[in-house]
């Protein structure tokens, strides 16, 4: 703990929903320090900003880590950096920002928290691997581990709402491809929720949390429905074979896989419902906050 019992919470890798946590932490009651290398960043009040290398010296007093940096080949970059240092310091809880993708291509199939991973992609390989550095870590620190695999995020300035503003989006028609979802502001709840409820679990094995809203959906389905809130025309449709023939090669990794994320073992151990359970109830959040 740091000062009077303060908890003190390091984000690595301050990003969007990372910094949605960090107002979130503060408002409890942590210490919140970020990492990150842009300049430009402004974070929420109270919450310290540190280039990666320097929360070495932190570490002895930090009592909760979430790992936001998304891997590299070599695995995840803040174990790379200080990973020795970590295990020395033994945090009380350990969080890893993780994916869906580690679950693969299940041709439209169901998976949940149950589910073991197998991963079809390189992204969803990456994650896996970096999920098993975590663990070991974790056995060797006794700190209780949070896998939270996240499903595709969206919320204020990224949404289908800016797609269609912006014009230049298109409806790709696949039908039953369907995607789990996850609002910005769900997952920094999950988290803090995660983060407090550490101590009252069985501090043996890692949890496995699936961050995805309860409503898989197709993308066009997604476009149509910002399209209608914001009483516009909804962008050209395009069949999936032909928006792959133009695609990234991520683009078509993307595509490639088929799932359905369920999410329901996860609100019940946080004792939480999704926000925006659906898409629908997100998106119409977002424009009514003008975003």
């Amino acid at each position: 703990m740091t000062a009077a019992g303060e908890p003190h919470l390091l984000i690595f890798g301050l990003g969007y929903s990372a910094l949605a946590l960090a107002g979130l932490a503060v408002a409890q009651g942590y210490r919140v320090t970020g990492t990150t290398r842009r300049a430009d960043l402004q974070p929420p009040p109270r919450v310290s900003l540190l280039a990666p290398e320097a929360a070495r010296p932190l570490l002895h007093e930090v009592t909760h880590v979430l790992a936001g940096a998304p891997p590299g080949e070599a695995g995840d970059p803040m174990l790379a950096l200080i990973g020795n240092e970590l295990a020395e310091a033994r945090p009380q809880w350990i969080g890893y920002f993780s994916t869906t993708g580690v679950y693969g291509d299940r041709r439209g199939g169901w998976v949940d928290e149950t589910t073991e991973p197998a991963p079809t992609g390189p992204r969803g390989t990456r994650r896996l691997h970096a999920e098993q550095q975590w663990r070991t870590v974790a056995q060797a620190t006794g700190s209780r581990l949070d896998l939270l695999r996240i499903a595709g995020i969206y919320g204020p300035g990224r949404s289908a709402l800016d797609t269609i503003r912006a014009g230049d989006g298109r409806r790709v028609l696949a039908p039953g491809h369907q995607f789990g979802r996850i609002h910005r502001d769900d997952i920094a709840g999950a988290t803090l929720a995660a983060m407090n409820s550490a101590t009252a679990t069985d501090p043996t094995a890692p949890r496995v949390l699936n961050l995805s809203d309860d409503l898989p959906a197709e993308s066009a389905v997604v476009l149509e429905e910002a399209a209608r809130l914001l009483g516009m025309e909804p962008p050209p449709a395009v069949p999936l074979e032909q928006a792959m023939a133009a695609m990234s090669p991520m683009g078509r990794s993307f595509w490639a896989e088929n799932r359905r994320v369920s999410s329901r073992r996860t609100q019940v151990v946080l004792g939480r419902q999704w926000l925006y359970p659906t898409y629908r109830e997100g998106l119409a959040a977002i424009l009514q906050a003008g975003g």
